[in-house]
């Protein structure tokens, strides 16, 4: 057979993200043709020269993919190619087969004793020992590296608790390529004999990106310094990846050279030691400390002489009434519930054993300083960083639309709130996020009046509810450039996952940070600092602020001298990682936590968190770290990869695209945030999603999808709730009225997505039959829903609360409720009769309708009318602090009165 080899590109869409299955699709697509191969020509009939044909198409795409991966590997892809080349279908369709069947998991995992069985009888066993591969950079001869190889194989014992194989490559950009398109890659070998270029043909995208990564690097000749570039792009792109370093000669004086760089250096005859060192760090990285110290704990007798009655199920076991949990939850559950904290557990709010080594543990993956778990959500963890640093009096500025444990955390904690106004999407009825001219505008505001130094935090949602993503490392230059002791908390409630993807972790709090840190100590930010500081007129003042154009306008640069970073992230884990519901994580990265916040983090921490935490949730979130840091890359790829799929199934679907459409960038962010101009850079490959969020103000999250309904002449609650969820039990995010979000996460799968696409289609098909019976077009020009009431703004603080530069103190109107009576309440009308006459009528609740999710009105701000058109339009089904036959809780004028004349002393 003549294959006809072609040479395509490397994955030709140029997106890391679709190797993984474009390469699974072509090898099951090839077992298919061969036995449909093996049929024709065993019953000598038909043509088999299409099927001939069509494999020789697929031989070539993995052709130019398996290099990089080390099982099959190119060596047994190869053994099969002579096979069909030798017209031998069956021995080459047994080989296609094999592979087929150890294409077991989500991140592909394959155990590689089933490709080499000698015994034709035997059916592959269902093994599912981990496997991982191991990448060698080595431009050797053949025949050394083989035997290499084969050494290292040769160290593997059957007790290991996973296995692991090589895929050797010969150049950096080979490398770059295996690290970015094989995600099972989990350590690097390298040695120092490389090429630069590879000898592939890569798409045009990837070699782009690859090429941009590269820039900069390599130019010098010494051996040492490539050594150290290439070293340095592996952690870019994969810092999880450990890195040896392989040498034959001088290998001491190598080691005084690179010392701190390498996880260990060898020579070429310390096979045994390089392989232990492989074992040993992915264990480390396995390793999950009050996990197993649960599990011990579970499995030892015991008798229980202290609170929880189910603890060792000891309630329910033979209770006729109550077995069903034990039958529903399974006997491990209950086994390790318990209120132990010796004994090998540990205990939350004094964490010294199994509970601090897995903070260590968590902190080492998610790259902060100091990480704490949290076991009722981030509602709480918020609460411990606000109160953590704020006092009475402090002025704190707040993205409005931001969740609203942030909100009742600034009443807790007393201090002055001055909120930021988001962009709104008015056609789409959703806010976006805050734009730094707007930050930069709040802060030099409070400068001009004095009130800088009250200034301690600003909070900030990163990525928004619908998926829009800040760049935190501008966000904290600029705002430090004016306040340089200024404290951030990036709500990363959704974004718990983009640690582990080389492009969304430069958009996280703890990466921005760690490179802010590294650029702070440079000559280069120094001299860019002091060109700044030449250019730049001084501060505009309150009578004055003629001068704070020019800083609104610069791109400004902190002083590295005074700038502290103080910088806090709260993620929960259960929402985009694994974990068990409200578990959620704490990440700090603040240089002055010992000195001035360990003592206030840590009564905060006592404050929020239950002395009987749940067990179960802390061991998930053990386990939910313990699974990034080994696949987190693979699965960030799956989900951002299904979610582009849905996008192009809708996209490209005749029925589908008269009545649905995913939003892109050029819908959700408006061109002036966009610099790169890109509609959609992550479908328009690798090169283009890396170059827009390298420059763009604001991006959106790939994996949120929020889809256009506005032509099926449905609001979005109806459709949510009675199309998707009852008629499907497909669930959704959230929705607007013309909107439903959708968003992947590292659990979806293949199935789920094609479900999800024939969902949609039978919807269109029902909404065409409905059109069709009602007389009406098959299909509406113009969208049907009904028209948006524009977004309010924040309207602004009554007198009695106004805390200065328009800040506002909610703590006291909050508990101004407790009085009585300094609250009514009034139906819309009758506070419109109020507006009309000149009165102002002030909130004394928090009204959070969902959607949005995010406080309307909150205690002490003045109702406007834009407000009550926006409430009295809205159809939600839940809307929290009003109550529909009352009305809203407001504030009698005379406890209005009387706060004020008591601010006057």
């Amino acid at each position: 057979m003549d294959t006809g080899l072609a040479k395509p590109a490397v994955n030709a869409t140029g997106t890391p993200e679709s190797a993984w299955r474009r390469r699974k699709d072509a090898w099951e697509h090839l077992g298919y043709i061969l036995s449909e191969l093996v049929r024709v020509v065993g019953n000598g009939s038909g043509e088999p020269e299409t099927l001939v044909q069509e494999a020789g198409k697929l031989i070539g795409l993995i052709a130019a993919i398996e290099p990089y991966w080390a099982t099959p590997g190119i060596s047994y892809f190869n053994e099969m190619v002579a096979a069909l080349e030798a017209d031998d279908y069956d021995r080459a369709m047994e080989k296609v087969y094999l592979v087929n069947q150890t294409f077991r998991s989500q991140t592909q995992y394959i155990e590689p004793d089933t490709l080499h069985a000698e015994d034709e009888e035997n059916e592959p066993t269902a093994r599912f020992t981990p496997v991982v591969e191991v990448l060698m950079v080595d431009n050797g001869r053949v025949e050394e590296i083989e035997g290499f190889k084969q050494e290292m194989l040769d160290q593997r014992r059957s007790s290991d608790e996973f296995t692991y194989n090589l895929v050797v490559v010969p150049s950096v950009e080979d490398a770059l390529v295996a690290l970015m398109i094989n995600p099972t890659i989990q350590t690097c070998v390298l040695t120092p004999r490389f090429e630069l270029h590879t000898r592939q043909k890569l798409s045009t995208a990837l070699h782009g990106y690859i090429s941009a990564q590269m820039g900069g690097m390599f130019s010098s000749g010494k051996q040492v310094d490539l050594l150290l570039d290439l070293e340095r792009l592996v952690e870019r792109l994969r810092p999880e990846v450990a890195v040896y370093l392989v040498a034959g000669v001088a290998l001491e004086s190598l080691a005084r050279e690179l010392t701190g760089r390498f996880r260990r250096i060898f020579s070429r005859n310390d096979g045994m030691d390089l392989h232990l060192s492989i074992i040993g760090e992915i264990l480390s990285r396995y390793e999950t400390p009050f996990f197993n110290a649960l599990q011990r704990h579970a499995r030892r007798p015991g008798g229980v002489f202290h609170a929880m009655p189910i603890s060792r199920a000891g309630s329910v076991q033979n209770s006729p009434w109550a077995r069903d949990l034990v039958d529903f939850y399974g006997i491990n559950l209950l086994l390790a519930e318990t209120s132990a904290t010796s004994g090998g557990l540990d205990s939350l709010l004094d964490p010294h054993g199994s509970i601090r080594e897995a903070h260590e543990l968590a902190a080492r993956a998610f790259g902060s300083h100091r990480t704490y778990f949290v076991t009722n959500g981030t509602s709480t963890a918020n609460k411990i960083v606000h109160q953590s640093i704020l006092a009475p009096g402090d002025i704190v500025l707040v993205d409005r639309n931001c969740h609203k444990s942030h909100h009742y955390s600034l009443v807790l904690a007393g201090a002055h709130v001055k909120y930021l106004e988001a962009y709104p999407l008015q056609e789409h009825a959703i806010y976006g996020a805050v734009p730094l001219r707007e930050i930069k505008k709040a802060l030099l505001e409070l400068r001009g009046a004095g009130k800088l130094h009250k200034v301690k935090m600003i909070t900030l949602t990163n990525c928004t509810f619908d998926g829009i993503i800040y760049d935190p490392r501008r966000v904290m230059e600029e705002c430090l450039a004016i306040k340089p002791d200024l404290v951030f908390l990036w709500d990363e409630a959704w974004y718990a996952f983009a640690g582990f993807h080389p492009i969304y972790r430069k958009r996280t709090a703890m990466a921005a940070a760690r490179g802010l840190e590294a650029d702070l100590s440079t000559a280069q930010h120094r001299r860019r600092y002091e060109e700044q500081v030449r250019q730049l007129p001084e501060p505009g003042t309150h009578e004055d602020p003629a001068n704070d154009e020019a800083w609104l306008n610069a791109r400004l640069i902190p002083d590295p001298q005074v700038t502290r970073l103080r910088i806090y992230a709260t993620q929960s884990t259960h929402k985009t990682l694994t974990s068990l519901r409200q578990g959620s994580m704490i990440h700090v990265h603040d240089q002055d936590f010992a000195s001035r916040n360990a003592n206030s983090f840590r009564e905060a921490y006592m404050t929020h968190t239950s002395t009987s935490p749940n067990y179960q949730i802390l061991a998930s979130l053990d386990i939910g770290r313990r699974q990034v840091e080994l696949e987190g890359y693979a699965l960030v790829q799956r989900q951002v990869d299904l979610a582009l799929s849905i996008s192009k199934a809708i996209a490209r679907h005749d029925l589908l695209r008269k009545y649905f459409r995913v939003l892109d960038s050029s819908d959700l962010i408006p061109e002036q945030f966009r610099t790169s101009r890109n509609t959609n850079p992550v479908r328009d490959g690798l090169a283009a999603w890396d170059q827009a969020w390298d420059t763009d103000e604001f991006v959106v999250d790939p994996s949120r999808l929020t889809l256009d309904i506005s032509r099926t002449g449905v609001d979005g609650d109806t459709f949510k709730h009675s199309y998707l969820m009852d008629g499907h039990a497909i669930q959704v995010n959230k929705t607007s009225r013309t909107s439903v979000l959708l968003m992947t996460n590292i659990g979806t799968n293949r199935s789920a997505v094609a479900y999800l696409i024939e969902v949609l289609i039978k919807i269109a098909n029902e909404l065409e039959r409905q059109r069709r019976l009602d007389g009406r077009d098959a299909y509406p020009a113009q969208p049907t829903a009904q028209p948006q009431v524009p977004l309010p703004d924040f309207s602004h603080f009554a007198p009695a609360f106004d805390g200065g530069a328009q800040s506002g103190d909610m703590r006291r109107a909050y508990y101004l409720t407790y009085d009585d009576p300094a609250t009514t309440f009034y139906h819309s009308p009758a506070i419109r009769e109020r507006i009309a006459a000149g009165q102002e009528v002030v909130s004394a609740a928090f009204v959070t309708p969902y959607p949005p999710g995010f406080p309307v009105l909150v205690p002490g701000q003045v109702i406007s009318l834009p407000i009550l058109d926006y409430m009295d339009a809205l159809d939600t089904r839940e809307i929290h602090g009003y109550h529909r036959q009352y009305g809203y809780q407001v504030f009698t004028p005379e406890a209005l009165a009387l706060v004020e004349q008591d601010k006057r002393g």
